[in-house]
């Protein structure tokens, strides 16, 4: 089966694409920076794209298996200098909401002029779709939030629904953080417990929904090739958590001490409205994963942690 990933430089590409590849699947990473992209599987190969275009590209939809749109400018940041001094400023904003519009606008266009057309579409998202909620319980049915990225979520989400009126499959799954300490944010978010200052973020009962990296690549395989599943689905361990308590077991599990928190006004001030990044939060639930059949490896934080980072 060819494989082809939109934006699979990342963490969640990277690690798919490798999936695909060992098992002796044709991958292709779209990426606008090749040399990026995970090719040391020659099973792996690398093509270049602008992110808005079909230029180059278009005719490898043609007779696809599957493909994955994870395509979109990073919005926390992908290490400590973006996640800190790069502030959301309109036109941060502008390239995290048009990258993914533009990208998924692009999709249409080949799988539209393609011939033979892809099996599946899995089209990525976030748990932000839902927005700040205290809500202890949210699944698939609620309804988007009012917030930036909510309203960047349904834009990204809404990029792809042409192809359903295609006959084509499609997938749509809102991702929490994923726990790995191999890139993303958890290494960010286990800086100050390595350095001894951990502690809650703002009030610290913010939601904290959390998926390990070995069953967000087992869920999007799952999901993928069962063919008889399509439409939304939550990407998060069946146990999310409050801010404070997620910093309470990473400080356990380090081991490290756990008292020094930080005050909301302090966050704003270093990081802007990005601040609502850590500051706002929810507790999502995977119902249809769950009802679906999926079984999770790490579904309590505990045993995610302990996986993740053992004696410390």
């Amino acid at each position: 089966m060819r494989v082809l990933i939109l934006g699979g430089t990342g963490l969640v590409g990277r690690a798919l694409a490798a999936s695909y590849a060992s098992d002796g699947h044709e991958v292709i990473v779209l990426a606008r920076h090749p040399s990026s992209a995970p090719t040391s599987h020659p099973s792996i190969r690398a093509v270049q794209w602008d992110g808005r275009s079909t230029a180059g590209w278009g005719h490898l939809v043609d007779g696809a298996g599957a493909i994955v749109n994870l395509a979109g400018e990073t919005i926390g940041g992908t290490h400590l200098g973006q996640v800190f001094f790069q502030r959301w400023s309109p036109a941060k904003k502008r390239r995290i909401l048009e990258s993914r519009t533009d990208a998924g606008r692009a999709l249409m266009e080949a799988i539209g002029a393609a011939d033979r057309k892809p099996g599946t579409l899995l089209q990525m998202s976030a748990v932000g779709f839902y927005g700040p909620r205290p809500d202890r319980d949210l699944d698939e049915s609620a309804p988007a939030g009012k917030d930036f990225l909510a309203g960047v979520c349904v834009a990204w989400e809404r990029s792809t629904e042409a192809v359903e009126a295609m006959g084509i499959r499609r997938v749509v799954v809102r991702t929490g953080l994923v726990l790995s300490t191999s890139g993303g944010l958890f290494p960010v978010v286990l800086l100050p417990f390595r350095m001894f200052v951990g502690g809650r973020l703002g009030g610290g009962d913010q939601g904290f929904s959390w998926i390990h990296a070995e069953d967000q690549r087992r869920a999007l395989r799952w999901l993928i090739e069962n063919e008889d599943l399509r439409g939304i689905f939550n990407l998060t361990a069946p146990e999310p958590v409050s801010n404070a308590e997620l910093g309470r077991r990473v400080a356990r599990a380090l081991p490290r001490p756990y008292w020094f928190p930080t005050p909301a006004f302090l966050l704003r001030l270093v990081l802007g409205q990005k601040a609502m990044l850590v500051l706002q939060g929810q507790f999502v639930q995977p119902r249809r994963l769950l009802q679906a059949g999926f079984t999770f490896r790490f579904p309590a934080l505990e045993s995610a942690l302990e996986s993740l980072l053992g004696g410390g």
